[in-house]
């Protein structure tokens, strides 16, 4: 019979029996706890929206949490490490090609698919998704996992965040019908510029001094960095239910939603790898190239369609992007295991 735990010691929690095949499947399936807290604001979202002058309240207080968001990203930027990449300017050139113009123009292919298997307003979200910059975070862990190139994943994923905060205004105006964006793609880029650029220069600026905070803090600063995203969402689906969200939402359109993030992130991560052998780079890059050219961030996502889109359709613009990103989780965690198993010379 075991004991009492030291004294001193951790309590150790017991998993039930009877969830321990809910966790196991969970863990199969990488689903993270931020993917549940997304679910879990979805929800609360359908069933408690907020609306009038908390609406108004809650508004105010998300864009100072994007602001902040994006203080701590350029906060948390090494300088060293994006000049340490740029010299690889064939890799960088080649997933910047794939975030910004393979992307577009295979939402832009899919139309014929998505006409048929989505609603117009859930068609708009998928060529937002596909003007969005690369993740940063996840394509680093992963292309650390399957051995690759990492110091060039900082540089790439890095600088796609950075040249998004431009380029995804221009192409939203671009591509996507005139009225489902606020505005013009100047005064679009305008606002980019002074809600997410200027916060994220401030916290550039600032690293030689908080930087060294920022980097010891990071569990911390990943709470703010989820929170933001959180409320974002909560804000966003609050005002997206109130115009009646789920009433133009069926189950087909959902399953097709489904269907076409899959096949798009299929293509991405076949081209990216046919394309990145073809143009004979090492295992290494090209295992750098497939996980920076076929991702696409929720992080940076989810605070400029607040930016460039009504807070009426904002519900239907950004459920593409947060299927997506747990495509992405799931199959590249896949990947890059089994690429990290593989042996190298």
């Amino acid at each position: 019979m075991t004991g009492p735990a030291p004294s001193g010691a951790s309590p150790t929690f017991i998993m039930p029996s009877f969830l321990a095949p809910v966790s196991a499947a969970l863990r199969r399936l990488s689903i993270d706890t931020f993917t549940v807290l997304l679910l879990c604001t979805v929800a609360l979202a359908s069933v408690l929206p907020c609306g009038g002058q908390t609406a108004v309240v809650l508004g105010k207080v998300t864009t100072v949490a994007i602001g902040l968001l994006f203080f701590l990203h350029g906060a948390k930027l090494s300088r060293e490490a994006i000049v340490s990449g740029f010299t690889h300017w064939r890799l960088h050139v080649l997933v910047l090609a794939s975030t910004f113009v393979m992307f577009p123009l295979l939402g832009l292919a899919l139309k014929p698919l998505a006409g048929n298997a989505v609603t117009p307003e859930l068609y708009v979200g998928i060529l937002f998704l596909c003007t969005l910059p690369s993740t940063v975070q996840s394509s680093i862990a992963f292309t650390s996992m399957a051995r690759g190139n990492v110091a060039a994943a900082v540089c790439s994923a890095s600088a796609s965040n950075f040249i998004g905060i431009f380029v995804t205004p221009l192409l939203v105006s671009t591509l996507i019908v005139r009225g489902a964006a606020g505005g013009s793609s100047l005064d679009a880029v305008i606002s980019i510029v002074e809600q997410l650029l200027l916060p994220f220069l401030a916290g550039q600026f600032l690293r030689p001094w908080i930087g060294h905070w920022v980097d010891r803090h990071k569990p911390m600063l990943k709470i703010v960095d989820q929170g933001s995203i959180l409320l974002v969402v909560y804000t966003a689906f609050s005002e997206s239910v109130n115009e009646g969200l789920w009433h133009k939402l069926s189950p087909g359109s959902l399953a097709g939603l489904v269907v076409i993030n899959c096949v798009m992130l299929a293509i991405a991560l076949a081209l990216a790898t046919w394309t990145s052998r073809r143009l004979g780079f090492k295992r290494e890059d090209e295992i750098t190239i497939v996980f920076c050219g076929s991702k696409k961030s929720l992080a940076s996502g989810v605070p400029m369609a607040k930016v460039l889109f009504a807070p009426s359709a904002l519900g239907m613009v950004i459920l593409p992007i947060m299927l997506f990103h747990q495509i992405q989780l799931m199959v590249c965690a896949v990947l890059a295991q089994k690429w990290g198993r593989e042996p190298r010379p």
